[in-house]
């Protein structure tokens, strides 16, 4: 098992001692939250708060994405970074491509590119793309990356997208891992089909272990049963040593970690020093543990 530390909507300021911190402890991956606007009105619900309120989201300090990947790879020397996740389809693919090759050039290929879809139509709106037939844009998003990403010519002929033969350099040191996000039956089967692996947003124990049984069904269908995939989870399992082997036994490869409610209106109030207790403490538990 390997585990990712989850921090976000905190002070921008803590985010570099947080990933020296979780790299000296033994964590596998930082995650790394994308936020682009805050509208003043909407009518859209969040999908992952129990009431669907959005509320917490105001006034939170979000960095640029690829911005903050690349100042903690710079003070780092192992520990990933993983988007959690990219709001892919609202972007330009090829500009997505040039930021995260150039990350992983720079960092020695440690990033995992988490991509999904936003829940927000203003999104779409500010960056002057469609909001219907968004899953479809994802696809070839997807897709346009994953061929970009060889360093070698590559053209492409879509629905949305139509590039003539093209490539990027520096190409990254390895291939850059597609995580996808999202609990939609076509989440998931994106995942599979197009993507390296696919990343979870929390809830409900038995909704999680349905996913995780629909994820193994589609891999069997798309004949893909036997090829590596990362499973990211966010579950209780995964505080103890018990736990762990529980979410081993079920496929799992990436236990995603963190030690505070974020959704919460204003400012985090929590030391940055609690911040590193906790996350060592859980090393010390649960990693040491769980790897020996």
């Amino acid at each position: 098992m390997r585990f990712t530390y989850a921090e976000a909507m905190t002070d921008p300021s803590y985010y570099a001692p947080l990933a020296k911190a979780a790299e000296a402890a033994g964590y596998t991956s930082f995650s790394v939250a994308d936020s682009l606007i805050y509208p003043k009105e909407s009518d859209t619900t969040y999908p992952y708060t129990d009431d669907g309120n959005r509320e917490f989201l105001e006034d939170k300090e979000f960095i640029e994405i690829f911005t903050l990947i690349a100042a903690l790879g710079a003070v780092t020397e192992r520990i990933r970074f993983t988007p959690f996740v990219l709001k892919l389809p609202v972007r330009p693919p090829a500009l997505v491509a040039k930021q995260a090759m150039s990350i992983a050039a720079l960092n020695g290929g440690r990033l995992g590119l988490g991509v999904g879809l936003s829940p927000w139509p203003e999104d779409f709106a500010t960056m002057g793309v469609p909001w219907a037939r968004r899953g479809k844009r994802m696809d070839e998003a997807m897709d346009i990356l994953r061929g970009l990403f060889t360093g070698e010519y590559f053209e492409y002929h879509g629905e949305f997208y139509d590039m003539p033969a093209i490539k990027m350099c520096p190409a990254p040191p390895e291939p850059i891992p597609l995580l996808v996000g999202g609990h939609s039956d076509a989440a998931l089967r994106r995942s599979v089909v197009r993507g390296d692996g696919w990343m979870h947003a929390g809830g409900d124990p038995e909704e999680l272990d349905a996913m995780l049984a629909k994820l193994t069904a589609i891999r069997e269908q798309e004949g893909k049963a036997g090829e590596p995939f990362e499973v990211h989870v966010i579950s209780l399992d995964a505080y103890t040593p018990d736990g762990v082997k529980r979410l081993e036994d079920k496929g799992v490869t990436d236990a995603i970690v963190g030690f505070r409610w974020p959704y919460i209106k204003g400012s985090d109030t929590e030391p940055l020093q609690t911040k590193i207790d906790n996350l060592e403490r859980f090393a010390e538990d649960v990693i040491a543990k769980a790897g020996s």
